[in-house]
């Protein structure tokens, strides 16, 4: 088998408890991530489930290291990233990219569209023909090229939300984190957003974690699904096999707490491929 893309062993991570902070010092450190066993394989997208306050974002800032373990170690492509100090983390950032969940907060609302997927091929030495880069940018994720001209607050929210896919996607990276990036959208343009990414991830190779509370959009879009609770992770196993065949009492009932009628994410994706 090929060697996985990312391989995380004993992973752990502490923040501050700032509910429990005294009046005078530090707040005490609070273990959030508890001794994370898991890999990514190559070219696959892997579902992140569980309640909320469960470790699933903290879990993904940490494997792009925007978050420092306190314990463990990931192996990204064959290196030790663990506590790589910055200056040595800074060339493999084109390769750990990210699309976060409210594109409002995340894209510049003083810089236009061109500025924004600029920036980080400007960073990366990528700075030769830019317009051509940013314009291809566009199109990959289906916007027109005198989008570039565009301001965040011009855009609707599904067109920022492509903006935010172009950015990451911008450098080609090998890994993408999907924070729950279709939680602010309305049905039809979650739809079109996942179609988007599916065919991104298998057009570029794309290993993708996707973090979400929908349990239909992880069973159509991801080929295996790590259940997490209180900062440990319960169960992990192929899709069809989890679905199918929970192994453990919390996924069985995570399962049964779908929704009805449940939206049918099939349905959706179809759907979306016949939309503009």
């Amino acid at each position: 088998m090929a060697e996985p893309l990312f391989s995380v062993r004993g992973l752990k991570v502490a923040l501050p408890d700032m509910t429990r902070k005294p009046l005078i010092g530090r707040a005490p450190m609070a273990e959030i991530l508890k001794g994370l066993d898991f890999d990514l394989p190559r070219g696959s997208v892997t579902g992140i489930v569980g309640e909320s306050g469960s470790g699933k974002s903290t879990l993904g800032r940490a494997l792009v290291r925007l978050l420092e373990p306190s314990d463990g170690s990931i192996i990204f492509d064959g290196r030790d990233i663990t506590h790589l100090p910055e200056a040595e983390l800074r060339p493999l950032r084109r390769n750990l990219q990210m699309i976060f969940q409210d594109p409002m907060s995340s894209l510049n609302p003083r810089r236009t569209i061109f500025s924004i997927i600029a920036a980080p091929l400007r960073q990366n030495g990528f700075g030769d023909n830019l317009k051509g880069r940013v314009a291809e940018a566009l199109q990959r994720v289906g916007l027109p090229q005198s989008f570039a001209s565009r301001y965040r607050h011009e855009l609707s929210g599904g067109q920022r939300q492509r903006v935010g896919i172009a950015r990451a996607l911008a450098l080609s990276p090998k890994f993408v984190l999907a924070d729950e990036i279709i939680s602010g959208l309305d049905v039809s343009t979650q739809a079109q957003i996942l179609t988007l990414l599916e065919r991104l991830a298998a057009e570029m190779g794309l290993t993708v974690a996707f973090i979400s509370h929908d349990l239909s959009v992880i069973r159509r879009l991801c080929q295996q699904v790590i259940v997490m609770r209180e900062g440990a992770i319960v169960e992990a196993s192929a899709t069809d096999a989890l679905f199918d065949n929970p192994q453990q009492a919390y996924t069985r009932d995570l399962l049964a707490a779908i929704p009805l009628p449940e939206i049918d994410a099939d349905w959706l994706l179809s759907a979306a491929k016949t939309s503009p």
